[in-house]
Order: structure tokens, then sequence, then C-alpha cells
């Protein structure tokens, strides 16, 4: 299953790409699938030759910003990689050529002096974008306007998560509220803070508030540190989030790191939310969407009723 890249990941693709393209030219972007360019003012073509002055996150999309003549602003390239999109790069070295765009996972190519960097698109869904703005107010446009968490005082965490009252899985994950954060990361701060995904944002208590806020920041910048270390060194092909360093996030039916207990999950469309019964819920099973439908007023309430289903 491919999961979106969050927030460390998007960091981590700054980290490794900052030294190679920064200063560089675009000497040519070559574009396999119609699919994947969502504007037609500016002209797709009016950035190659123009050299990327600086690079930026914007939620869970990279911006590449590249610096125009003196009667313009500035031009904006907006990549989004969504589920399954991925960046790779390959040094140009004396006498190689460089990639080809075949196949149909490869979407894009942005060729440099030193090397190219290629996007693929696993599965058969196109969703990956790529936007060219002009100006930083058509650039905000692009912003769904979440915080950065990193950059919140406990004050301004809680404002922003109670604005409205809803679950913490959603609150967390809304790019309305908080910015970058996603599927696998809410789990492991979720776990981390030793609450549970569905209880109600306005129902914390301030100890709990504080919990989640100090479990937020260190989940982040301890995932964040840690592919920025790996980035440094080496470009990062394979970006997932099913690590097996990852507390709950992929690890249904495996052991809690910290109690032990079964990882349980709760499945809905495309996604999943990890958790531990004992830890975050009190013992109790959560619903599952699907089979909570099939078993009805049979569904297992605690840890100890499921395995007894399961018994059967």
């Amino acid at each position: 299953m491919s999961v979106m890249p969050e927030l460390p990941d998007i960091t981590a693709y700054l980290t490794a790409l900052t030294p190679r393209v920064v200063g560089q030219p675009l000497e040519h972007l070559r574009i396999a699938s119609p699919l994947l360019l969502r504007t037609a003012v500016p002209r797709i073509d009016t950035i190659e030759g123009k050299t990327v002055c600086a690079l930026r996150r914007i939620g869970k999309r990279i911006v590449f910003a590249f610096a125009s003549d003196a009667s313009h602003e500035d031009l904006f390239l907006v990549l989004h990689l969504m589920i399954a999109g991925r960046l790779h790069w390959r040094d140009l070295k004396p006498g190689t050529e460089r990639p080809k765009l075949g196949g149909r996972n490869n979407l894009a190519a942005f060729d440099f002096s030193n090397g190219t960097l290629t996007l693929t698109e696993a599965g058969t869904k196109r969703r990956a974008s790529l936007h060219l703005v002009q100006g930083e107010e058509a650039l905000s446009t692009l912003d769904s306007g979440g915080l950065d968490v990193l950059a919140l005082t406990p004050q301004e965490f809680t404002s922003a998560l109670i604005t409205e009252n809803r679950t913490l899985k959603r609150a967390l994950t809304d790019p309305r509220v908080f910015s970058g954060i996603g599927n696998a990361y809410s789990d492991e701060i979720l776990h981390a803070a030793q609450l549970s995904p569905i209880a109600q944002t306005r129902k914390l208590t301030f100890v709990e508030l504080d919990r989640l806020y100090t479990a937020t920041r260190s989940t982040l910048e301890t995932w964040i540190n840690r592919f920025n270390a790996e980035a440094a060194i080496k470009f990062p092909e394979k970006v997932t989030a099913f690590r097996p360093e990852m507390a709950v996030h992929g690890r249904f039916n495996q052991p809690c790191p910290r109690c032990g207990a079964p990882i349980q999950r709760i499945r809905y469309a495309d996604n999943e939310t990890n958790y531990c019964p004992v830890c975050q819920t009190g013992g109790k099973v959560l619903a599952d969407r699907s089979l909570s439908r099939l078993l009805g007023s049979d569904w297992p309430r605690t840890l100890e009723e499921l395995e007894a289903l399961r018994k059967k």
C-alpha cells in the first residue's frame, strides 16, 4: 500500500534537493503524462533556462522558486506527489545519457546541468499534480492554510485543535488545521500521546492537550531529524510510511512496543488507523466499519472478546 509523503518525507526531499538544484538552471522539463500539468498560464516552457533560487514546502507540496526578470513576479513550480508519487535523482556523468521517460509510471523529468530529477507514480490512478504560478498571491491559493506545528506555542496549538469539535485523527490530518501531518504520523503521534484516535478535541483535559502537543512535536522532530540525516548522505529513493521502527502505523496485530498488546486498526476507504487498545483506548476495541457491519451486535468490545471471537 502506498502512503502519501508527509512532513518528514517532504523535508527529506528538500534536504536532498537543495544542494542538487538550488542555483542550477532548469535546462528542460519533460512531461510524459498530460494529466500531470494542471495550469496553462504561465506556459510551462517559460521556466526552462531559469535558475532555481529556492525550495520551500506548502503543506505536502514541494515548491521550486524561480527568480523572474525585473518586470515580472517570481515563478513557482508546485509539485504535489499525492499518494503514489515519488522522486528519483540521477547524476549526469560524462558520457551518460539522460534517463528516458519510458514506462507508464514515469510522469516527468526535470533536467539540470548536473543531473535529472524524475517523477514517478505507481498504480493506474494519476493523482500527482504540477502547477506553475506567478507571484506570491497566486502561490497562496494552493495553500490550505494549515499551521506549522513546530512553530506553534502550546496555546496556539490548542486553539487550532479545538476550533471545531471533531476526532483527534481528523483534526491532526486536516490540512486546514495543521500542515503536513497525514495518516501515518498521526497514528504515531496519538500512540506517543496515549490518546484515542476517536477522542473528541473539545473533551480533552489540559493534561491531555499538553501531552498531545509534546508528542506531536517530538514525533515529527524525531522522524525529520532521522530522514534529514539519511537524505544528507543519499537521495531518498524509497520513501515509505511503513517502517519497522514505527510504534503502530502499519503494524496491525504486532505487539505494541510499550505494553505488548496486539495493535488494532480501523479501516476506511484506502486508509487505516492503527492504535493500541491498551495504551490508547482503555482496553476497548474500536469498531471497524466493514467488520462491524458484518458482525453487528456481535462486534467485540474488548481484546478479550476479540480473541475469543478469533478462536471460534
